[in-house]
């Protein structure tokens, strides 16, 4: 899945199937396992499969072990996804309380996406500056903070953390994003647009 998000792959339809094969198999084999159904929902809800779906083997695997941090993670991550910023706060700070010693910055910057397509940019640019401080090499975390400050209007610092992400990784969005509403889709790309200094 992340080398599809983040551009690194020569033939991302390649990938992108090989990735759907071995998730659906992994749920054939491993449908009781919490791990097994948060995991394998991530990567079919990025790659387009049913979103309700996916949140349904989230919920079931939060059924089979309400303690799984990292099911709560994924279900926040998979929330934004579905345009529900606020259940995504929610869930991610469960999270957050039950792997108090894991580190934040793709927590982080899941609420601070969460905050942005609420429309509450500076609370999304604290979060998700907190969150490149905790996982410098997080790709998400630049493209998010990007689009915030372009739509606060404030390109110059949109247009730094471009500089930055270029360092680290191609600005390539896939023009299959996992996000669901249209609007939030546009609010994203818009924002990364002027970001990077294209027209709009």
């Amino acid at each position: 899945m992340t080398v599809v998000r983040d551009g690194w792959t020569e033939e991302p339809e390649t990938s992108r199937r090989k990735a759907i094969e071995l998730a659906r198999r992994a749920l054939e084999v491993g449908e009781n396992d919490p791990r097994v159904l948060v995991h394998a929902a991530l990567v079919l809800a990025y790659l387009g499969e049913d979103i309700k779906a996916m949140i349904g083997l989230v919920d079931r695997a939060l059924g089979l072990n309400p303690s799984f941090a990292r099911g709560w993670y994924v279900s926040g991550l998979l929330r934004v996804w579905a345009g529900q910023p606020d259940l995504t706060i929610q869930h991610i700070e469960t999270s957050l309380r039950l792997s108090p010693r894991e580190r934040v910055g793709a927590t982080l910057s899941t609420m601070g996406m969460a905050c942005f397509f609420k429309h509450q940019f500076d609370e999304a640019a604290s979060k998700l500056i907190l969150a490149i401080q905790d996982h410098p090499g997080f790709p998400p975390s630049y493209r998010t903070l990007a689009a915030c400050y372009a739509h606060m209007g404030r390109l110059d610092e949109a247009r730094a953390i471009v500089a930055r992400l270029r360092a680290i990784a191609p600005l390539h969005v896939s023009s299959d994003l996992p996000f669901r509403k249209p609007e939030d889709r546009e609010l994203f790309m818009s924002g990364l647009r002027l970001a990077a200094g294209e027209a709009t």
